[in-house]
């Protein structure tokens, strides 16, 4: 209990910061109307090709005996997939939307 209560008291501005963030972020995404919601949050997703770089950028140059590195890796690159994929699902949905019928 006495580790926990160092690592709090050491690191006690992350944790501010961390707390404040989550209260903004909920302030800021409980703004943001509903109409404008899945064109920001399908372009939110596609951005997530960073993750996928970044991933393999790491998986590169990870040791080849390290296999819960090389998981971790595997894992964060298919995630990282999906979800760009599902931003531009999203958005083609929402185009569709806006397209005149015959």
């Amino acid at each position: 209990m006495s580790e926990v209560l160092t690592f709090f008291g050491a690191n006690k501005e992350i944790i501010y910061f961390v707390v404040l963030s989550i209260f903004v972020g909920i302030e800021v995404i409980g703004g943001v109307p509903t109409v404008l919601h899945t064109p920001l949050m399908s372009g939110a997703n596609a951005i997530h090709g960073v993750v996928i770089v970044g991933a393999i950028h790491v998986m590169l140059n990870v040791d080849p005996s390290n296999i819960v590195a090389l998981l971790l890796g595997v894992l964060a690159v298919i995630l990282g997939t999906l979800n760009v994929v599902g931003g531009f699902v999203v958005t083609d949905r929402m185009l569709e939307m806006f397209k005149k019928k015959k």
